[in-house]
Order: C-alpha cells, then sequence, then structure tokens
C-alpha cells in the first residue's frame, strides 16, 4: 500500500515537471512568434520613391535597364561614348546637322561608287549594298507608344490645370520653374547631353550604394513632409479652394 502510494507520489511530481518544461517552450515559442521576422524587417526598410522592386526592375529588367545599369560594359561605354562624340561634335567644334548629314552621305556614297568601278580592275568582287527599307511593325508600335504617352501627358496636365490638386500643380509648377533656370543656362543639346550622361551614372552608382543613401533619402523626406505640413497650415490651407474642390468634397 505504501509502495503505491509512493509512486503516484512519483507520477504527480513527474507530472508537474513535464507541464512546468511544457510551459516554458510554449512561453518561449510564443515570444519567438512576436519577434518581427528578417523578412517583414526588411519589407519595412525605406527605399527612395517607395519602390518595392530592385531598381534593374524599375527601368524595366530588359536591354535598356542593362545598358544604364553598366551589365554590359561595351554596349553602355559605347553609347555614353556616340553621345560624347556627338555632343563635341554639335556644341564644342558647332558642327551643324545638316551639314554633318550631307558630309557622312558624300563620303559614304563616293567610297562605295569608287568601290564599284574600281573592283573590275583589282580583280575583286564589287561591294554588296543592303537593300534597306523600314519595317511598319516597329514604327507602328512606336507610333501608338508615343500617342499613348502623349494622350497620358496631355490628361496630367489637364487634370493637374483643374484645381483639384494644389500639391501636384505646386510641384509641377516649381519643377518648371528650375527647367527653365536650367534652360536658361545651356542650349537643348548640352540639356540632354548632362541627362544622358545622368541616366548612365546615377542609377548605376545608387544600386551600388543603395544601403546608404536610402536613410540619408528617408531623414530628407521627413524633413520636407515636416516643412509641407507647416507651409500648408500657414498658406495653403488659408487659400480658398474651387467649386471643384466644393462639389468634391460634398
Amino acid at each position: 500500500m505504501a509502495e503505491h502510494e509512493e509512486k503516484k507520489h512519483e507520477e504527480s511530481f513527474i507530472e508537474k515537471i513535464a507541464e512546468k518544461i511544457h510551459g516554458h517552450d510554449s512561453s518561449s515559442s510564443d515570444s519567438d512568434d512576436d519577434k518581427p521576422s528578417e523578412s517583414s524587417i526588411q519589407a519595412k526598410i525605406f527605399r527612395l520613391f517607395g519602390r518595392e522592386k530592385p531598381v534593374h526592375h524599375v527601368f524595366g529588367g530588359g536591354k535598356p535597364a542593362d545598358i544604364l545599369l553598366w551589365r554590359n560594359k561595351k554596349v553602355s561605354a559605347g553609347a555614353l561614348g556616340v553621345a560624347t562624340v556627338i555632343w563635341v561634335l554639335f556644341e564644342l567644334i558647332e558642327y551643324h546637322l545638316l551639314t554633318l548629314v550631307c558630309h557622312l552621305l558624300i563620303l559614304a556614297l563616293a567610297l562605295l561608287f569608287l568601290w564599284s568601278n574600281a573592283s573590275q580592275f583589282i580583280n575583286k568582287s564589287a561591294p554588296h549594298i543592303p537593300e534597306v527599307q523600314i519595317p511598319k511593325e516597329p514604327v507602328s508600335e512606336f507610333a501608338l507608344a508615343l500617342r499613348f504617352e502623349i494622350n497620358r501627358s496631355f490628361a496630367v496636365l489637364r487634370d493637374i490645370a483643374s484645381g483639384r490638386d494644389l500639391k501636384k500643380f505646386l510641384s509641377v509648377i516649381a519643377g518648371l520653374w528650375v527647367l527653365s533656370i536650367v534652360g536658361s543656362w545651356c542650349n537643348f543639346l548640352t540639356l540632354f547631353y548632362i541627362v544622358f550622361v545622368l541616366l548612365h551614372t546615377v542609377p548605376v552608382l545608387y544600386e551600388k550604394y543603395e544601403d546608404k543613401v536610402d536613410p540619408f533619402a528617408e531623414k530628407a523626406m521627413h524633413e520636407i513632409k515636416k516643412q509641407y505640413a507647416v507651409f500648408d497650415a500657414k498658406v495653403l490651407s488659408k487659400i480658398p479652394r474651387g467649386p471643384l474642390k466644393e462639389k468634391k468634397k460634398d
């Protein structure tokens, strides 16, 4: 009888220990579940312009993105070199476009003409001049894409001019004002060349140092929003709204 009670006492003691161990494991698992996962922490990291995809995907992920991000260094360097030669010819040497095209055509036609006639005397085959034709499908696709972008630009301008979004209106006005100042410093070709060089340098540098740039950009965006909130409270909120804004509120 005493042995039976002793066994019961041992079994109850073992069960209590097991319950304590189980309770400790469940609490630790709950605490682990409460901890944010690494993926969720990474998802909350601020990215410039609110992007959620890599820089390569932002630029389309195709050949243009490979060129801008220097995936193919030969093609990227070649594109930048051609743009530099064109800028030097027209801006520094002050070559005119029509003059350059005519000189290139004169040189090409003269070489082909002389080669075609001289091949009979030097016993060599005449140059093969390919038949060049502009394909219909790429031109149609480009025209449709250009038409779509122009119509979308018109829609955006109409939306801004209608007075529905004051923030967007001020942003566009400020952007155009800055662009007009830059345009007074240089001509269109130089501005186009500067933009082309920036597109071939800034994205690849940002992709390389994005972990350092994004925290700084987050602080800058926070400060801009803070200053805009003050400006909105002191100035923009006191501007009377138009009829479109009143209808929208109703």
